[in-house]
């Protein structure tokens, strides 16, 4: 691993102290990178003007019993791999062959999005159960690494 990856790695988890996720266990953080340079920031959190789980008081996906890595519309948030492609797209940044950098393993929708948006490259901290999105990414010729496996 090079210092530069645990330094954006690093950035991820400070973002990610900013969702505003009812659990505290799901919290993300996200990261674009490119040429050294940090593009874009993002966290899961309810879009804006719209109340988190945390203002609410309770977590929706909780209160009707959702397991994790499934039927992931059912919830307030924007996942911080979504909200880091949006504030590119909102400030006309382009993403074409960046890394993004994200505390966890991103999802089938998440996985759609990045694919699209021209990241090349993906590294991500914690594993999270979604085989699909992982196939995604490799057939679409994505770079994907554990963080612990760059060491």
């Amino acid at each position: 691993m090079n210092k530069w990856d645990k330094r954006f790695m690093d950035m991820a988890e400070v973002v990610a102290t900013w969702s505003s996720c009812y659990q505290e266990n799901r919290h993300v953080g996200a990261v674009v990178v490119k040429d050294k340079r940090i593009l874009t920031t993002g966290y899961n959190g309810a879009p804006q003007g719209i109340k988190s789980c945390s203002e609410r008081g309770s977590c929706l996906r909780r209160e009707r019993n959702i397991p994790s890595g499934t039927m992931q519309e059912v919830c307030y948030a924007v996942h911080a791999e979504q909200n880091a492609i949006c504030q590119a797209a909102k400030i006309g940044i382009p993403l074409e062959g960046a890394t993004l950098y994200c505390t966890h393993q991103p999802c089938v929708i998440c996985a759609r999005i990045i694919i699209n948006s021209g990241i090349k490259r993906i590294i991500y901290k914690h594993g999270y159960p979604d085989e699909f999105a992982m196939q995604l990414f490799n057939e679409a010729g994505m770079e994907v690494i554990k963080y612990d496996d760059l060491v």
